[in-house]
């Protein structure tokens, strides 16, 4: 007898983290780099500024991940002790939301009263029951928000680099600039690429999506920059 397994995408926030990081890491800096490849000839203006971008917006990034997953935290907290309350003082009324809830899925209530009964003996999972199914929250994971700003804050750096390294291995801005495009495009197609691998999306579009809004925004401010100087 063959046991029955079923493929999921079970990575949860890390990879989600390190998506948003990545991303943005490859394609700021990048944009950055071949604006300023349109209006100045000095490298080491340009690796010193994305330099300074990668800094900056490795913290900003950071930090949002972090009130991000604080908030979260904050939020199934309130909730938490908002249903605990109502359970001790408005059971009846929570019941009738489990009934409600099995309803939806098509038992009867007949069928339902005999979870309700085993609910009001284990408070803690009547608790843990209505958190998940009638507010669709799953409890965070301790010191999430420290972890999510960690990851989000080193997948920007790694991301921003790799643009940047063109810069710092020629002297003249022109070349470094295409060097940059082919390295950085190249890495956003196999970014793109391992992300759709990962989330479940066709890899070949997913990399084609990445390469091109990355490519965009690098066209952008390349244009911006020669029509301003």
């Amino acid at each position: 007898m063959h046991s029955h397994q079923e493929s999921h995408f079970t990575a949860g926030d890390a990879v989600r983290d390190i998506v948003i990081g990545m991303s943005d890491g490859l394609t700021v800096p990048f944009a950055l780099a071949a604006g300023l490849s349109g209006a100045i000839a000095q490298t080491h203006v340009v690796v010193t500024a994305g330099f300074a971008e990668i800094a900056a917006g490795s913290i900003a990034m950071g930090l949002g991940g972090f009130l991000a997953a604080r908030g979260d935290a904050e939020h199934y907290a309130n909730e938490l002790a908002r249903e605990e309350d109502e359970i001790l003082t408005k059971p009846e009324a929570e019941a009738q939301e489990v009934r409600d809830i099995f309803l939806t899925y098509g038992l009867t209530e007949e069928e339902s009263e005999t979870v309700i009964t085993s609910l009001r003996r284990r408070p803690a999972d009547w608790v843990k029951f209505m958190m998940r199914f009638e507010l669709g929250l799953e409890e965070p994971e301790p010191g999430r928000a420290w972890r999510s700003a960690a990851t989000i804050a080193g997948a920007y750096i790694v991301g921003g680099i790799i643009p940047l390294s063109a810069y710092m291995m020629l002297p003249d801005v022109h070349q470094a600039l295409r060097l940059s495009v082919v390295i950085t495009l190249t890495a956003l197609a196999v970014f793109g690429a391992v992300k759709g691998r990962v989330t479940g999306v066709p890899v070949l579009r997913s990399g084609l999506q990445t390469c091109f809004i990355g490519g965009l925004a690098a066209a952008a401010a390349f244009g911006i920059a020669r029509w301003i100087s």
